[in-house]
């Protein structure tokens, strides 16, 4: 078994999901990958059946239903850290990421506990999307760091990686948010326990197929989840006894 593992949620994506797992596939060094379908009415979960059977390194795990991008990676990171992964990595299907980072989140994961894929670190490197969605998401991440007193430049991007004590530390069954606002809560408890968080520059690209799961239910929740954070509306257990982070 590899070391890391690339975990990919899916809802509709079967036409993007054979041409990002053949590229991930085709990266040195090798990856683990598990796609986590929610039973997409698209067929995806039956195109990752299809390719996981002629491939021990792909992995799918079907859903009964679509209950948001949170639920399905709280699912995903039990089944790793179970599976025994030191590397837990995510990324979206929509080949909005490009695989071709993979190497840099190992890499940094060796001075960090968890690596972010920033957007916006050094400059904007967001191409394909409209000046609307670009100044959301631009003001959503200044508004989350102003709110929470995190300083990382991209808290809402999906393109992380997780050493796998983080995802045994915080208690994922109480993790509250499932759209955009679980990336921001996710490093909120993993800054809270004490480990080390840095960040990647990294070229994020517009959808290539299929619609955006934006809407404005995951933004309400974005704007509220932030403060309920802040303020210790939402709580994850005690954290435990650690040791000083490295400096």
């Amino acid at each position: 078994m590899n070391p890391a593992v690339v975990v990919i949620p899916t809802y509709n994506e079967r036409n993007n999901l054979p041409r990002l797992l053949a590229h991930i596939f085709s990266i040195e060094p090798k990856f683990d990958v598990l796609v986590v379908d929610d039973k997409s009415p698209d067929g995806t979960g039956a195109v990752a059946d299809e390719l996981a059977r002629t491939n021990p390194a792909l992995r799918v795990l079907h859903r009964p239903g679509k209950q948001g991008l949170g639920r399905a990676y709280v699912a995903a990171f039990k089944w790793a850290v179970a599976e025994g992964y030191e590397y837990i990595l995510e990324m979206d299907a929509d080949h909005s990421h490009s695989p071709e980072a993979l190497p840099a989140f190992l890499a940094a994961a060796q001075d960090y506990d968890l690596v972010l894929g920033s957007r916006y670190v050094g400059g904007v490197r967001v191409l394909e999307w409209d000046m609307t969605r670009l100044l959301i998401s631009t003001f959503g991440n200044w508004y989350a760091r102003a709110v929470t007193g995190l300083h990382y430049s991209d808290l809402t991007g999906g393109f992380k990686c997780y050493r796998r004590k983080v995802l045994e530390t915080i208690d994922l069954d109480r993790v509250r948010s499932i759209g955009y606002a679980f990336q921001i809560e996710m490093t909120w408890w993993a800054v809270q326990r004490g480990f080390r968080v840095g960040e990647i520059p990294i070229v994020f690209y517009g959808r290539d197929h299929g619609e955006t799961k934006f809407s404005r239910a995951i933004l309400w929740e974005a704007i509220w989840t932030v403060w309920k954070l802040r303020l210790g509306l939402i709580r994850n257990g005690s954290p435990p006894s650690l040791p000083a982070p490295a400096r």
